[in-house]
C-alpha cells in the first residue's frame, strides 16, 4: 500500500499554542491567517511531500474557494482539497466552480463535502433543515453534481430538496475532482457509499476507526462501490518521545480553563455524532488524555472538529499510522501547532521511515538513475 499525506490550512489563524474555538464557535490564532503565510505553509507541505492542503469551511475560517484559489500560482504541484456545505449554493454553480478549478490549477482540486452539524452556524448561513434533511440534500446535490461532471447532455433533476432543469457545463471538470465525505451518523454512511471517493474520519483508537470503517464498507457494498479511506488528525512528532510528550505538555499548560469550559458548552449543542465522539474521549477533563498509545486527546478540549494527536518520536508516530493503515487507511489528513514549523518536524522525521519501509514515496522527487557522464564514450569526430 502506498500512503496518501495531506497537511491542513489554518485559515482562521495560528499559533505555537492551541487555537481555540471552531465548528459552529469563533476562532483565530495570534498568527493571523495572511495570504503571506498562508504561502508558507503551502511551501512547506509541498516541498515536505504532502500531496495536498485541506482548508476547512466555516464561519470561523475564511471562505476556501476564495483561499485556495489564490495559491494556486505560487505552488507547482500541491493540490487543494477544499470543503464545501451543500446546503449553502447550487450544485450547478458548484460543478461548475470546480470545472474552473481544475482548468486553472491543471488538475490540482480534491473536494471535501461538509454536511454540518452546527445548528446555530447553519441558521447564520440560512439553512434552517434539520439533520436528516441535511444529509438528504447532500446525497441530491452530490448526485446533481456527478451527473454534470458526467453528462454531455443537459440535466434535469426534481429532488425533495434540490431541483435543476436542463443544466449543462461548458467546462466539466478534467480530471473530475475524488470527494471526500465525513460523517459518523446514520444518515451519513449510505450518502457515503453512494457518492464518495473517500471517506473521512476523525481520529479515535484504532479498533474504532477499524468499525467504522466496515461499516461504511458494508453499505458500499450494496452500491457496488469501493472507497478509499482517510484519517484526520493533528501530529506532534520529535527525535524523542520525551520531547513529543514536553511539547504536548505545554501546549495543555497554555490552556485557560474557561476556554475549555466556554468550548465544551458550545459543542455540548452540536447535532454532529463525531463530535459526540471526540468529546467523549476526553469528557471535558485534562485526566487522562492518552487514551490509546500515542493517542493524545488534549486537542479537543478547545478545539471542534479533529480532537485527537498522535504524540511521540518519529518512530512512534511512524508505528501508529502503520496500525492505522492496517485497517483500510490510506489518506492521512494531519496538521499541527504551528503548522509551519510542524510540517518540516514531521516531513524531515516520520515521512523518510515511511518511505524506506517502502509505505510511501515523494510525489515529486523520483529516485535517482545512475550516474552518467555526459557524452563519456562518444568517438570524436
Amino acid at each position: 500500500m502506498s500512503l496518501s499525506f495531506h497537511w491542513f490550512l489554518p485559515t482562521s489563524g495560528d499559533s505555537r499554542g492551541l487555537v481555540v474555538g471552531g465548528h459552529g464557535t469563533p476562532m483565530s490564532g495570534d498568527r493571523p491567517a495572511s495570504l503571506h503565510y498562508l504561502n508558507q505553509i503551502a511551501a512547506a507541505a509541498e516541498s515536505n511531500g504532502f500531496e495536498a492542503v485541506l482548508t476547512p469551511t466555516g464561519s470561523w475560517c475564511e471562505d476556501a474557494w476564495l483561499t485556495t484559489a489564490m495559491l494556486v500560482e505560487t505552488t507547482e504541484t500541491l493540490k487543494f482539497l477544499v470543503a464545501l456545505r451543500p446546503g449553502l449554493m447550487s450544485p450547478t454553480l458548484a460543478a461548475q466552480m470546480a470545472g474552473t478549478f481544475q482548468r486553472h490549477s491543471r488538475g490540482r482540486l480534491f473536494i471535501n463535502v461538509v454536511t454540518g452539524g452546527e445548528p446555530l452556524e447553519q441558521a447564520a448561513y440560512g439553512d434552517f433543515a434539520d439533520k436528516e434533511a441535511r444529509y438528504a440534500r447532500t446525497g441530491e446535490f452530490l448526485h446533481v453534481v456527478r451527473s454534470l461532471w458526467n453528462s454531455h447532455e443537459p440535466v434535469t433533476f426534481r429532488g425533495e430538496h434540490i431541483r435543476v432543469e436542463n443544466a449543462l457545463l461548458s467546462n466539466r471538470p478534467d480530471p473530475v475532482p475524488p470527494i471526500f465525505f465525513g460523517g459518523s451518523s446514520g444518515p451519513a454512511g449510505p450518502v457515503a457509499a453512494r457518492y464518495a471517493d473517500g471517506y473521512l474520519t476523525w481520529g479515535e483508537p484504532v479498533l474504532a476507526v477499524s468499525r467504522k470503517l466496515d461499516w461504511i464498507r458494508g453499505l458500499a457494498v450494496d452500491h457496488g462501490r469501493k472507497l478509499d479511506y482517510g484519517l484526520r488528525i493533528h501530529v506532534i512528532t520529535r527525535d524523542t518521545s520525551e520531547e513529543a510528550w514536553a511539547v504536548a505538555d505545554k501546549l495543555l499548560a497554555g490552556i485557560d480553563p474557561a476556554d475549555i469550559e466556554r468550548v465544551q458548552n458550545a459543542l455540548a449543542n452540536s447535532e454532529s455524532e463525531g463530535q459526540r465522539r471526540m468529546s467523549e474521549l476526553h469528557n471535558g477533563s485534562t485526566d487522562r488524555l492518552e487514551i490509546a498509545p500515542n493517542l493524545w486527546a488534549g486537542v479537543g478540549l478547545v478545539r471542534g472538529g479533529a480532537g485527537t494527536a498522535l504524540v511521540g518520536s518519529h518512530e512512534e508516530v511512524a508505528e501508529r499510522l502503520i496500525e492505522y493503515s492496517k485497517v483500510g487507511i490510506s489518506h492521512f489528513v494531519l496538521s499541527g501547532y504551528p503548522h509551519l514549523e510542524e510540517a518540516y518536524w514531521f516531513g524531515e522525521g516520520v515521512l523518510p521511515i515511511l518511505a524506506r519501509k517502502g509505505l510511501w514515496r515523494h510525489p515529486i522527487r523520483r529516485p535517482a538513475g545512475p550516474a552518467v557522464t555526459p557524452f563519456a564514450g562518444a568517438s570524436s569526430s
